[in-house]
Order: C-alpha cells, then structure tokens, then sequence
C-alpha cells in the first residue's frame, strides 16, 4: 500500500533536547536535596512521560515530595525555557520535513509529553506549513508506551497503519508505535543505547537515515 504520512515523535528525534531535559530535572530534584546524575537519568528518565518520571526519582531518590508535585514544578520548569526559547532542531530535522513535503506525505508530530514543546517547536522554527497535526499526552487519556496517541494521529490524518511510518528514539516510544500497528523506525542514540528497540523495523543512527531508508522502503 502506498505511503502517505510520516509521524515524528518530538524530544530526541526531531528536537536534541534531552540534555535541557536533564538540566530541568536535576534543579528540581536539587530543591528537595536529591542528586540526579547522567547515569540515572538514561536509565529511568528518557522517553518516560514526566508523570511517570516524578512518581519513579521520589521513589529512587527518596525525595520528601509528591509526585504531582514534583511533575508540577517541572512542566513550570519547561515552561519557563520554552519561553525563552525553543529546543534546539535535530541537525537533519529541517531537510527531511522538506523531503517529506516534497512527497506529498502527510506529517504529524507524535509526543508522549505535553503540548508546550511542539507548539514552540513548530512556532519557534516556523515548521506550520510541515505539519498537518500534532498529538500530545494532553490530547489522550494513555500516553506512550500506549498506543493512543498514534492512533488518534491515524484517524486526524485519515490514513492506515500500513501506510505509515512512526519515527521514534525510545523504547517507550518504539512500543507506542508497534502497539498501534505501525512501521516504526528506530533512532538509537547516546540516551537510548541500552533500550530495547527490538519492535522497530530498522535501526538508524541519525533521523536523516532514518527517513531516507523508510522512504526507500
């Protein structure tokens, strides 16, 4: 069947944004007395939906916080740096959206977290004639590893599974995609070298070789 519409996960594929990531959680973790390292972060923390990551740092860390709590201080956190500015675009982000307009593809931006970094994103870099949709945790009861948000991307865009492919760097997110039936391309980089992408139908290095091979596929 032919391919009409290519969806993107959002922070570490089309955004390099995990180090901000990182810097936000380890200050607000810092408040509380607990120490965050790199280690821990790739470990418990990428590709996990910030509700989910608070309730797993009180937990390991054993900081005297809610979980809401904690999750509340970081979206502020976000907030307050996407003010500021937007995460910084993958060096190959840009070219491949123009790849995949030239196509004629649909294109949507898939994300496990909520909807205030793609819309800076996608306002910040004036990215609005590449995307027909954009899906976030606020949109959907489930977010990623859940299939939900992918499937609602598929029935705004009017496209099948089998027509699609699903761009993602984490296991959280290969999984989302798989469970949604979808062709999901995997991106494994220094924050997703111990996940398990197994349910990804190709694993690339970079997104550019991610799209240029689902595109020859």
């Amino acid at each position: 069947m032919a391919l009409k519409a290519l969806l993107f996960d959002h922070d570490g594929t089309l955004v390099d944004s995990e180090m901000v990531h990182f810097a936000m959680w380890r200050t607000t973790i810092a408040a509380y007395g607990g120490d965050l390292t790199e280690a821990v972060y790739i470990d418990h923390c990428v590709g996990v939906p910030t509700p989910q990551t608070a309730e797993a740092m009180v937990a390991l860390l054993k900081l005297p916080v809610e979980p809401a709590v904690l999750a509340a201080q970081k979206n502020a956190a976000t907030r307050a740096s996407l003010a500021r500015e937007p995460f910084p675009l993958m060096p190959d982000t840009r070219a491949m959206l123009d790849l995949g307009r030239a196509r004629g593809l649909k294109m949507a931006v898939v994300t496990g977290a909520n909807g205030d970094g793609i819309r800076r994103t996608i306002s910040g870099y004036g990215l609005e004639s590449f995307f027909d949709e954009a899906i976030s945790a606020d949109d959907v009861a489930r977010s990623k590893p859940h299939p939900d948000c992918y499937l609602l991307a598929m029935e705004r865009l009017g496209v099948k599974p089998e027509e699609c492919f699903a761009f993602e760097d984490t296991h959280a997110g290969v999984s989302a995609a798989a469970n949604a039936g979808l062709r999901c391309v995997a991106i494994r980089n220094v924050y997703s070298a111990k996940h398990d992408l197994s349910r990804a139908v190709h694993v690339a290095g970079t997104l550019g070789e991610a799209v240029t091979w689902a595109l020859a596929a």
